[in-house]
Parts: structure tokens; sequence; C-alpha cells
């Protein structure tokens, strides 16, 4: 696509029933704004058999012990830094399983480096310096689907052999075509005419939740819609640690909190302790051999098959 056809893109498409935009007071424009973000959600569901396909396929390539690579620029760069950055909090994926790369590098997360998008040779050595293998997977995140940067990472990934998923928000475009699952949220012109930030950007980071999210409830990082992988690392996630352990063993507050220590606050090892009086020795090789399924272990061990509640 030539810089002369970025016209005809679904996303910068100029809407004619808000050329008045600009005389709406702030009620009205607020009212706009909500009822138009519809269209990102709406977007999304009508994307959910390719997302299915693109979770299946992320969730083979970790299980197989690959990693998640994120390339994007600008915001759908941004956010797919968001996402790779909270799956380490969240469930507890290890440092390097999921990384992010964006045009402009960290300094584009606080500031418009706009330029960097149009390098299609940088988004290829950004994803080579990780070291990018057969197994990975790589999403490449980008509303008008034909990002260089974005392109010239799935480049790499494709000469590599890694999996490809392409997020964009147009049909039909360069990024689907050059990877192996297409995931188009087509949300059509925005409020502000090209502004990939409103109802693009909503999309994308709904779409990059579902994908990740469900991968890690297909890996066994939840139990039921309990967060039993989390990090314990301060006060609020510690007082959660807490609650997840009674939720799970229907057990008080107390002896929660004295497995969580024995435990090093590891929420499911915890779980294990409280619901079989075992000692942390004891339930940890338990918990390896059902692949850190806490559900699994707790089956093996005779106890409950769900959450106390």
């Amino acid at each position: 696509m030539t810089t002369a056809d970025l016209g005809s893109l679904a996303t910068e498409a100029v809407r004619p029933e808000l050329a008045t935009l600009d005389l709406l007071d702030a009620h009205d424009l607020v009212s706009l704004m909500a009822s138009d973000s519809r269209r990102a959600t709406d977007a999304v569901v009508a994307a959910v058999p390719a997302l299915g396909v693109a979770v299946e396929l992320v969730c083979g390539r970790l299980r197989a012990g690959g990693r998640l690579v994120y390339a994007g620029a600008g915001t759908a760069g941004r956010l797919a830094v968001l996402d790779a950055a909270e799956l380490g909090p969240t469930f507890s994926v290890p440092a390097g399983m999921a990384e992010a790369v964006i045009a402009g590098g960290d300094e584009a997360l606080r500031h418009s480096v706009e330029g960097a998008e149009d390098d299609r040779a940088a988004g290829a050595a950004a994803v080579a310096s990780l070291g990018l293998r057969r197994g990975d997977v790589v999403i490449g995140v980008s509303a008008s689907g034909r990002t260089p940067y974005v392109l010239g990472a799935i480049d790499h990934a494709r000469a590599v052999g890694a999996a490809t998923i392409g997020l964009s928000c147009n049909p039909g475009t360069l990024l689907s075509a050059a990877t192996d699952v297409a995931v188009e949220l087509v949300v059509g012109g925005e409020i502000i005419a090209g502004s990939s930030r409103l109802n693009a950007g909503t999309a994308q980071k709904i779409a990059l939740n579902t994908i990740s999210t469900s991968v890690m409830v297909m890996l066994g990082k939840t139990y039921g819609n309990l967060m039993v992988d989390l990090r314990a690392t301060n006060v609020k996630l510690r007082d959660r640690a807490v609650r997840i352990v009674q939720a799970v063993t229907g057990a008080a507050a107390e002896p929660a909190v004295e497995a969580l220590e024995a435990a090093g606050w590891d929420v499911k090892i915890a779980s294990l302790v409280v619901s079989t009086g075992s000692d942390v020795d004891a339930v940890t090789p338990v918990l390896e051999a059902a692949n850190g399924r806490l559900r699994d272990a707790l089956a093996a061990l005779g106890e409950g098959d769900g959450p106390a509640g």
C-alpha cells in the first residue's frame, strides 16, 4: 500500500454526520463519545472466531516452551507493552516469556516518536534482538494494518519460523496477509477522523486482554476466576492472596495467612497446605506433577473440585 492509498482505510474515514462536532457542548460530546465506543466492543465480538484461533496458537506455543512477543507502534505499541508487562504480576509469568517491542523504544512509551513507525528494518531488528526462534509467537499490532515497523517484525518472525498473529482495525490488510492468524477489528471511522487512539485503540486493548487472559486461564493460571498465580508483592495483593486462599479452601483468615507465610506467599501452595493439612514440602511435588494446575493438584490429593465461594 502506498501513501496515496491511506485515505481508503476504514480507520481514516471521515464521517460526514460529525461535520459540526466542534459546535457541541460538553454533555453532547460526552454522550457521543460514550455511545460511539460501542463500535469497539462490537468489533471485538465480530472477531471472536479469529481470536479463538489466536488463543489456541499462543497457548500451544507457550505450553511447548515458546515465548509471546508483541510488536507495535504508537498507541498500538503502548497497548502491547502494557499487556506484556502485566502478565508477570497477575499470572507469575516468568521473566522473558512475554516481551514487547515498540517503534522508537522506551522513549516512545511516554513521548511521541512518530517517524519510528516507518522503519521496517528497525522492527525486524527489535524482535531479532530478543533471539526470536521457531517456537515463539509474535503478535503484530497495527490499527492501519500496514505499519512498516510491525511488518518488519513479522518479516523476521516468519524468516525464523515463529508463528505470527496480526491485530489490525481494517479489513484485508498487509498485516493480515503476512500472518498466520488475522484478527481484524473493524471499528470504522473515528469521531476524530484518523485518531486511532479512540475506538481502534479500545478494540485493540480489549482484544489483547482477551488473548492473553484466555491463554493464562488455559495454562492453569487461575482456579475458577480466582487469581491463584498472582505475585503478592504489596499490602493490597497480600490481602487479596489471603482472600483467595479462603475462597479456595473455606478456611478462616488466620490459617490462610499462616499457610501463605509458610509458602512464601504462593497462593497455590498455601491452598494445598490448608486443604490437606500437609506441609509445604509434601504438597509442592503434587502441584508440580499437576503442571501447576491447582484444580488437578487438589483432585490428586482427594480435595474439592471448585472454589468454596
